[in-house]
């Protein structure tokens, strides 16, 4: 009986035995693959939103991580680790804002952000957010502020011409104003005048190059419906839309130029007019047969048509700093303007100056000046049509409240 007893523990001893090993390879399987899952995560993408003035930026993450600055911004970058995510491959885009551009690339278990400033600027703040509110992933918040002139930079080498396609990009240029309505007055002049000799400037030198095809919505001094001058560029097909305004305040003191891109209720605004027509997706293409299948390509092309316009504004911004043009302390402005409703033309309004300032109206005012303006402006347009159009994230101009 002893020897059966023991025989009997040891087989229960054995089975016992057999069962642990079996729940701990399963235990240790189960953590395993949860180290492999969680030891790296992914840098899902990298959003901005914000101006000239104060921008925001978002790096969307699956997993949590933890930053460190790199470099702060003084020398034009700003640079930051953070650790245990990396990119799923190189990313890279234009920025918004105080930030012309970004990078995320691999760095053995972290990612490399690189910031590449549109001005002199310095990290305000940092933080993670954890998922909440809606929102299922964790979110490395930037804030940057302006801190003065744009820094020191290296000599950029010439834009390469732009991809030849088989046809020129057409080009609108709007004057504003025109005929009974004259515009802003300033010492000696009207805008009207101003801006349609603004535009002939800018033909002349977009011509001059030979890639673009360019008309403008007036050629004399008479009134074009702010509906109709958006209108003829879409019929036409344009693929770039720029209104040549001159600026006006109570304080002759106030100058610099400016640019206006669509805001985000001004979207809202043009989706409902456009969508009130008929055939509205025949204009544009869409298959007609959803409706609401319709609205979700509509809402993606106005998206696209947004980013576009935003690279245009800080390309120009760009352009204009570089070439000593007074600017506006924040020259990169939203609204809902008309002239920048259409849902599939990049379109920007160019503020050029202030017509109640002396030393601006004199500069609108003289041919070489003129001249030395447009000729950036152009430029600008060359570095916009030769950038890629991929790779752009842009959040709404109140991106600092609410969900980042």
């Amino acid at each position: 009986m002893s020897r059966l007893r023991a025989l009997r523990w040891s087989n229960r001893d054995r089975a016992l035995a057999a069962l642990a090993v079996v729940v701990f390879c399963v235990a240790a399987l189960a953590a395993g693959r949860g180290l492999a899952s969680g030891a790296v995560g992914e840098v899902m993408r990298v959003r901005f939103g914000g101006d000239a003035e104060r921008t925001r930026v978002v790096v969307d993450m699956d997993r949590t991580s933890r930053g460190e600055v790199l470099q702060p911004g003084a020398d034009g970058r700003v640079v930051l680790a953070l650790a245990g995510v990396t990119p799923p491959e190189r990313l890279s885009g234009a920025g918004l804002g105080l930030v012309r551009g970004y990078r995320v690339a691999g760095a053995g278990a972290a990612a490399r952000i690189e910031l590449d400033l549109a001005t002199s600027a310095e990290i305000e703040r940092r933080f993670l957010l954890a998922p909440g509110d809606g929102v299922d992933h964790y979110r490395y918040v930037i804030d940057l502020k302006a801190t003065g002139r744009a820094p020191a930079r290296s000599a950029r080498p010439e834009a390469a011409p732009p991809a030849r396609r088989a046809e020129r990009p057409l080009v609108f240029i709007d004057a504003g104003h025109g005929g009974r309505d004259p515009g802003a007055r300033g010492a000696s002049s009207n805008e009207s005048d101003l801006t349609l000799a603004a535009a002939r400037a800018l033909k002349q030198e977009l011509e001059r190059s030979g890639r673009y095809r360019v008309r403008l919505t007036r050629d004399s001094d008479v009134y074009v419906g702010l509906n109709r001058r958006v209108a003829i560029a879409r019929q036409a097909g344009a693929d770039l839309f720029i209104s040549l305004h001159a600026d006006a305040g109570a304080d002759p003191a106030t100058r610099g130029a400016s640019v206006y891109t669509l805001s985000e209720q001004g979207a809202g605004r043009a989706v409902r007019e456009f969508t009130r027509g008929e055939n509205w997706q025949r204009s544009l293409n869409l298959p007609g047969r959803d409706p609401s299948v319709d609205r979700i390509l509509l809402d993606m092309t106005q998206r696209a048509t947004q980013n576009r316009s935003a690279q245009l504004a800080r390309t120009l911004l760009g352009e204009l700093e570089d070439a000593d043009h007074p600017l506006l302390r924040r020259s990169h402005r939203d609204a809902g303007l008309a002239v920048l409703l259409a849902p599939d033309v990049p379109a920007v309004l160019l503020e050029m100056g202030f017509i109640t300032n002396p030393e601006d109206e004199r500069l609108l005012g003289d041919a070489r000046a003129r001249r030395r303006l447009m000729r950036a402006v152009a430029e600008g347009i060359d570095r916009y049509f030769a950038a890629p159009s991929d790779g752009l994230q842009m959040a709404a101009a109140d991106a600092g409240a609410g969900q980042p």
